[in-house]
């Protein structure tokens, strides 16, 4: 008899340690979760989820020690709303929701995200101005919000990112001045910013962004020159600076034509000069506003 309950309790003891390491996260993690579920519509989406079974079985839903680190539910047919509560998942690496129909404001609770490395929030319709506090997530890599309808101007806290590899912001409706603080992100590689309403002179800050290779900022309503300090960009391969209210181009004479696969400016004489050894590289060059779907 002893023998036999001794067998039961070790038996019992398992399945709860099985159940318990697939049931996992928190309380507070999975609430949130379904918050998001259901101020999206998630019985619409694409691929929905069963609430009735364990979390790490949810599509997009990465775990890792007992905690959401990833969710990716890019193209999923996500109609509504982020909810604050995001913010409680403080161990979230990776926020990928782009190309759906996700509307409303940031949730102000977004800058909570202090793990956060990659936000993708493009091609949705999202409104309203981006957090100054958006500079507190040190880990980011990468910030991804183009074709929203943004507006307001660019935080100037964004400079504080130093990890910050990627930022776009094109296709939105900001405003104002393109803050000289981002030329402090020393590993930026990428800084989309076309088709806005953003004003006044390119800083001569952008010429301390070393690792930079794609600059695009046509499309606003930038003016004065553009400054001699570009043609310290050695690692240059795209830029876009056409249809703007630019007055001197003088600055670029010093770049080297042949590192470019992209060069648009309003002055034909500089275009024809750059594009010449462009040309043989055409193919090469890619605009990059499409997304990978990992879960397929």
């Amino acid at each position: 008899m002893k023998k036999f309950t001794f067998l039961s309790f070790s038996f019992f003891f398992m399945s709860t340690f099985i159940f318990a390491s697939i049931e996992e996260i928190p309380s507070t993690e999975k609430a949130a979760l379904l918050d998001l579920y259901n101020s999206t519509q998630g019985e619409r989406w694409n691929t929905g989820w069963n609430l009735n079974e364990p979390v790490s079985t949810w599509r997009g839903i990465e775990i890792k020690e007992n905690h959401v680190v990833s969710i990716n539910l890019f193209h999923n047919n996500l109609n509504g709303y982020l909810p604050e509560s995001i913010g409680k998942l403080k161990k979230l690496e990776n926020l990928n929701l782009a190309f759906n129909s996700i509307t409303g404001v940031l949730p102000k609770d977004i800058v909570e995200l202090k793990r956060l490395k990659v936000l993708k929030l493009e091609m949705n319709r999202i409104k309203g101005s981006l957090p100054e506090g958006i500079g507190s997530l040190q880990n980011l890599e990468e910030f991804s919000m183009f074709n929203n309808f943004l507006t307001g101007d660019i935080p100037d806290s964004f400079g504080n990112i130093s990890n910050l590899k990627v930022l776009n912001l094109s296709s939105n409706n900001l405003k104002g001045l393109i803050p000289s603080s981002l030329g402090n992100l020393k590993n930026l590689k990428t800084l989309g910013l076309f088709e806005n309403a953003l004003e006044g002179e390119i800083p001569k800050e952008m010429g301390n962004l070393q690792n930079l290779e794609e600059l695009v900022l046509a499309n606003n309503q930038l003016a004065g020159e553009i400054p001699e300090e570009l043609d310290q960009l050695a690692s240059l391969k795209v830029l876009q600076i056409q249809n703007n209210n630019i007055k001197s181009f003088r600055g670029i004479q010093k770049m080297k034509s042949k590192s470019f696969l992209v060069f648009d400016t309003d002055e034909e004489k500089y275009n024809s000069r750059f594009n010449e050894n462009a040309i043989i590289n055409a193919r090469l060059a890619d605009t990059k506003f499409e997304d990978v779907d990992d879960n397929e």
